[in-house]
């Protein structure tokens, strides 16, 4: 993997630059649809590409492991061949899922004990065994096995925390060199910045995590709870000491300002369930801020979803008949809405690039985050 930097602005840390791997390019600022189980929910690849604009989608290891399960992924030739998608994958490493089965996990050095959400049965994820199954999943970036600890989590348990991380990312990348890629395309693996939201140890994680010469660094362990400028201080402070020459991945982030403000900050890669999530509930994220698609105001509104759209679904869809079928519960209004907010965040994170790229960012983004703000 080769990351290009063309662009920085002159009055913030924002960022302009191109990723090269063995599927394909990825200009940044990217934001990367999420994939769990192999596919982006309710979305055709089709559309992801012609539509959306979509460089790269991820997929997530914790599931995929439990389902299909890695022998069906081996046998399809990886998640690729599997889910026709030929252009680049991202997987995260399943240690969000696994921690987040509070009631279910018995964490140990070794690594996490845990049982399935699907039928109960128990299993062991280790830094060792989960570098292994991203090598029978075949995604172009794998991320290193960690621990996520709560946002509230106190001193004391974040630095325990970051010090189990800091172990198993060493024998993560142990792993990873002793292992070859099983498709013949070259894989990367992220190492994760953790910390929670203590200075010292976000810059200790950061300043560790460099030893490894990786291809490019996360920041996890954000948007879980802490206030919103917390989140800001902590990724300006983690940037500041990561290398400049490599990518930054701000994991599970966010909302539309928030990717504004991150960028602003100097990250590259994105990813959230928000757009669809959100969506499958009515919430459609817009230029002049957000719709709430139930409400009794649009029920007789016959303008498009969206007039300054993206995607085909915003202007040939009116906001009346998305408020009709959402409440009557229609599966075409997930997938409507879904098209929507991804198109329009990968509109948003383009428009950020190609204004990092003439100069005019830091004059776009005030008012740009303002009306990103507005309830309609």
């Amino acid at each position: 993997m080769r990351f290009d930097l063309q662009h920085t602005d002159t009055r913030s840390s924002a960022r302009a630059g191109v990723i090269t791997t063995d599927h394909g390019t990825i200009e940044t600022p990217i934001f990367m649809p999420v994939g769990t189980v192999g596919s982006v929910k309710g979305v055709f690849h089709r559309d992801l590409e012609q539509q959306i604009g979509a460089q790269i989608i991820l997929g997530n290891t914790y599931h995929l492991y439990l389902r299909p399960g890695t022998d069906i992924l081996e046998r399809a030739g990886g998640l690729h061949r599997f889910c026709a998608w030929d252009r680049p994958i991202l997987t995260d490493s399943g240690g969000f899922q696994v921690f987040s089965l509070a009631g279910c996990r018995k964490l140990t050095a070794e690594g996490c004990r845990f049982s399935s959400h699907i039928d109960g049965s128990k299993h062991l994820f280790t830094p060792e065994n989960v570098m292994d199954i991203q090598r029978s999943i075949g995604a172009d970036i794998m991320m290193a096995f960690d621990e996520c600890p709560p946002g509230d989590a106190p001193y004391d348990y974040a630095a325990r925390s970051l010090d189990l991380t800091n172990r198993w990312l060493e024998r993560c990348f142990e792993r990873f060199a002793r292992t070859a890629p099983l498709y013949g395309h070259a894989q990367s693996l992220f190492p994760i910045v953790q910390g929670c939201t203590y200075r010292d140890l976000r810059s200790r994680s950061a300043e560790f995590v460099q030893q490894f010469d990786a291809d490019g660094y996360a920041i996890g362990g954000l948007a879980v709870g802490e206030p919103a400028p917390v989140m800001y201080e902590m990724i300006e402070l983690v940037n500041g000491i990561l290398p400049r020459h490599k990518p930054r991945y701000l994991m599970g982030v966010g909302t539309p300002v928030n990717l504004l403000e991150a960028i602003e900050r100097g990250v590259d890669m994105f990813d959230c369930v928000m757009p669809t999530r959100n969506g499958r509930n009515g919430m459609l994220f817009t230029s002049e801020g957000i719709i709430n698609i139930r409400n009794q105001k649009w029920r007789d509104d016959f303008s498009p979803v969206d007039p300054a759209g993206c995607c085909f679904a915003d202007t040939t869809y009116t906001k009346a008949y998305l408020r009709h079928l959402t409440v009557s519960g229609e599966m075409l209004a997930a997938q409507i809405a879904s098209m929507h907010n991804l198109a329009f965040y990968l509109w948003l994170v383009g428009e950020a690039r190609r204004r990092i790229l003439d100069g005019s960012f830091a004059d776009w983004k005030p008012g740009m985050v303002e009306k990103l703000s507005r309830r309609l």
